[in-house]
C-alpha cells in the first residue's frame, strides 16, 4: 500500500510537471510567434512609406512594453535570456512518463494477438522516435520548396500513424506519435534553434558580421513547432477518448488529427 501511494505520488509529479512546462513553453512560443507577426506588419507599413511606428507596444499585468525587433542585434549590457528549459524539460518529463508507462507495463503491447514481442514493440518505438528526428532534420535542410516539404511531412507522418496503429497497442499508437512529434520539437530547440541564434551572438562578440540565415532557419523550426504542438495537445488527453483510438480505423483518425490541428494552427497563427 505504502509502495503503490509514492509510485502513485511520483506519477502524479511528473505528470504535474510535464504539464506545467508544456504549458510555458508552448505559450512562449505563440507569444513570439504573434510578437514576430506583428512587426511584419510593421515591415510591410514601412515598404508602403509608413515609417512612423518600429515599435510593438503592449499592456500586461499593470505594464506597459514598447519592444522593438533588431534583426542585426547589438551587444548590450542587459542579460540575454534564452527559453530553452521549457522544452527540456516538457521533453525529459514526457519521455520518462512514456518509458514508465508504457515500456515499463503491458499498455504499449497489450494486445493477446500482438503481431511483435514486447522487446520487439520497444524497439521499433525506439527507432521510429530516433529515426523520425533525423528524417525530418534531413528533409527540411534539404528540401527547398515549402509545399513539397510539407506534403512529404505529412505522407510519412500518415505511415507513421499506420506502423504505430499496427504494431502497437491502440493507446500507445497514439502515444508514440506524440513522443514522435515531441522529440522533433525539442530537438529542434536544442539542436537547432539555440545553437544558431548562440552563433550569431558569438559573432558579434568577436566582431563578424551574424549569418542571417541562421535566424531565418531557427525561426523556421520555430514555426514548425507551432504547428507540431496542436496534434500533440490534442493526443496528450486522447486517453480520454477509447472510442476514438480503439476505432479499427483509428491511424486515419489520428492522421486527420494531425492536419486537422495544422489547419488550426495556421488560423492561430494569422491572427
Amino acid at each position: 500500500m505504502q509502495t503503490s501511494f509514492w509510485v502513485t505520488a511520483l506519477e502524479a509529479a511528473l505528470r504535474w510537471a510535464h504539464v506545467f512546462a508544456a504549458i510555458m513553453w508552448v505559450g512562449a512560443t505563440y507569444y513570439f510567434t504573434w510578437l514576430d507577426g506583428r512587426f511584419v506588419e510593421l515591415e510591410e507599413k514601412e515598404k508602403k512609406g509608413d515609417k512612423s511606428d518600429k515599435y510593438v507596444w503592449m499592456v500586461h499585468s499593470g505594464g506597459f512594453y514598447l519592444v522593438e525587433k533588431q534583426k542585426r542585434p547589438s551587444l548590450m549590457g542587459q542579460t540575454l535570456h534564452w527559453f530553452k528549459w521549457e522544452a527540456g524539460l516538457t521533453w525529459l518529463t514526457g519521455i520518462s512518463l512514456f518509458i514508465w508507462l508504457y515500456y515499463g507495463s503491458q499498455l504499449f503491447n497489450q494486445s493477446d494477438d500482438a503481431v511483435l514481442s514486447t522487446k520487439a514493440a520497444i524497439g521499433l518505438s525506439v527507432g521510429m522516435i530516433l529515426g523520425g528526428w533525423i528524417i525530418y532534420d534531413l528533409l527540411w535542410k534539404l528540401c527547398k520548396n515549402y509545399f513539397v516539404g510539407v506534403v512529404i511531412s505529412y505522407a510519412l507522418i500518415v505511415a507513421s500513424a499506420w506502423i504505430a496503429c499496427r504494431y502497437f497497442s491502440a493507446r500507445g499508437a497514439f502515444m508514440q506519435l506524440g513522443a514522435m512529434f515531441g522529440t522533433i520539437m525539442a530537438a529542434n530547440v536544442w539542436m537547432l534553434i539555440i545553437p544558431s541564434q548562440r552563433r550569431m551572438v558569438n559573432a558579434l562578440k568577436e566582431g563578424r558580421e551574424p549569418n542571417l540565415t541562421e535566424g531565418d532557419r531557427a525561426k523556421l523550426r520555430s514555426k514548425h513547432n507551432t504547428f507540431i504542438v496542436w496534434p500533440v495537445v490534442f493526443i496528450m488527453i486522447s486517453n480520454h477518448y477509447p472510442a476514438l483510438f480503439g476505432h479499427t480505423y483509428n491511424w486515419i483518425i489520428l492522421s486527420i488529427v494531425v492536419l486537422v490541428g495544422w489547419m488550426a494552427a495556421k488560423i492561430v497563427r494569422g491572427a
